[in-house]
């Protein structure tokens, strides 16, 4: 799974995905410094994997991974080819959702291509040419809707689809601010709408605005733009990201504990990122080693072994399965299954966050 970063040339993007990544992507302050994506794969961060690791001396930890993708910064007319547009355009296509930085920062030494700091200005100017590019892609499928109807009327249900989206898509709004039936989800799938992209706002903020963030306008407008999206906002300073990246564990805990945060803003731009794409984790835990498995949220138990072997999955009996909280709480897997805690479950169940997993098969 793919996140793109995306936003206006010199907002901190580059800076943010070296400080997620540690990957050294290059950094500058001009505009299009970034001109190929640079991607970094990294893990999802996961305190629960520690505490099982020391609980059964496992030999190894895996933490499940989310890949983040540093697309090049977009200017006003991309979608007509401008600056860097068509290959933005190309990358954003790519990725599975979009976590998109807003500078709220003043600094005179780092260059705004617009001139000055107004977000929810630099957020429209992002989102409208992802809305013109949408609005040519959807304009393709009402024509293509209205020739196919001649020969079939169940187009027509296409074709009012698409119309609705287009009215949207011409209001100003993203495609995601609608809801969609199943069978509606089912239309769209390929249709790769650039605007239906699940959506994360990150606030790139000063050390000083991040002391009291819902106090300063500039934040403000980012939070007031996400609302319409049902979207989540993050406010974070790049700058301490930054350093905090560049940290080991206890100096990074020590810097966190002075600047009066439980956790980096980085961890929660990961974490968002993880629950943005409707993916958890359940957990297999023993002496060889403790893992965090990636699975979309409502997916079934023979699907979930799956994950792990697809001879786990064709085999599948059951899975034997016991929660974290529960786990922990008793101390040990023979504590838990004393307790009536360790459940067998069929092939109808849909595993929950954090469930422990042994699954018993035969092939």
């Amino acid at each position: 799974m793919k996140i793109g970063i995306v936003g206006l040339p010199n907002v901190g993007k580059s800076t943010m995905f070296n400080a997620i990544t540690n990957a050294g992507a290059e950094c500058a302050n001009y505009p299009f410094c970034t001109i190929e994506p640079n991607i970094g794969v990294v893990p999802v961060p996961d305190e629960r994997l520690e505490v099982l690791t020391k609980m059964y001396n496992s030999k190894k930890t895996t933490h499940a991974i989310v890949e983040f993708v540093d697309i090049a910064g977009l200017v006003k007319g991309a979608s007509k080819g401008e600056g860097l547009g068509n290959k933005f355009l190309s990358h954003i296509r790519e990725v599975d959702a979009i976590c998109e930085v807003v500078r709220c920062f003043e600094d005179t030494n780092i260059v705004h291509v617009d001139g000055n700091i107004n977000p929810s200005r630099d957020i429209e100017t992002i989102n409208l040419e992802l809305i013109f590019a949408d609005i040519e892609t959807i304009d393709k499928k009402i024509d293509s809707a209205k020739k196919k109807i001649k020969a079939d009327k169940k187009y027509e249900q296409e074709l009012k689809l698409f119309e609705r989206i287009k009215s949207t898509l011409e209001s100003g709004k993203s495609a995601r601010t609608l809801e969609f039936n199943e069978e509606e989800q089912e239309i769209l799938r390929d249709t790769y709408l650039l605007t239906l992209k699940p959506i994360l706002y990150i606030a790139n903020v000063s050390e000083e605005q991040l002391a009291n963030p819902l106090k300063d306008e500039n934040i403000r407008q980012v939070i007031e733009y996400a609302k319409t999206e049902n979207a989540e906002v993050i406010p974070l300073c790049v700058k301490i990201e930054e350093e905090l990246a560049s940290l080991n564990l206890e100096d990074k805990k020590e810097m966190l504990d002075a600047l009066g945060l439980k956790e980096s803003g980085l961890d929660k731009v990961i974490k968002a990122s993880y629950n943005l794409l409707g993916l958890m984790s359940f957990l297999t835990a023993g002496e060889q080693e403790v893992r965090a498995w990636t699975i979309k949220k409502g997916t079934k138990a023979p699907a979930a072994a799956g994950k792990i072997h697809s001879d786990i999955e064709r085999g599948f009996i059951r899975a034997e399965i016991v929660s974290y909280n529960d786990l922990i709480k008793e101390g040990s897997m023979n504590a838990a299954k004393d307790k009536g805690l360790v459940r067998s479950e069929g092939k109808d169940y849909i595993m929950q966050e954090g469930d422990i997993v042994l699954f018993r098969f035969n092939v």
